[in-house]
């Protein structure tokens, strides 16, 4: 009730990895994570079900920009 609750700064690679959001186009389900930039492979982080979700994600992780969307 009174105090916060603390979020947890997280770091990833980013020189070889980049934050994504992967959609399906049929359920409209969101998935947040990362994309190797090598291989291409996903790793999933954490389900988005709405913007304090990805507000969640990107405050944990320190990520500003705008993250890309793959269906």
């Amino acid at each position: 009730m009174f105090f916060k609750k603390k979020i947890d700064k997280k770091s990833y690679d980013k020189s070889n990895k980049k934050p994504i959001i992967k959609a399906s186009i049929c359920t409209g389900e969101q998935v947040a994570g990362f994309r190797d930039i090598a291989t291409g492979s996903f790793e999933e982080i954490m389900l988005i079900k709405d913007q304090n979700d990805l507000a969640s994600f990107k405050a944990t992780y320190g990520i500003t920009e705008e993250i890309e969307k793959i269906y």
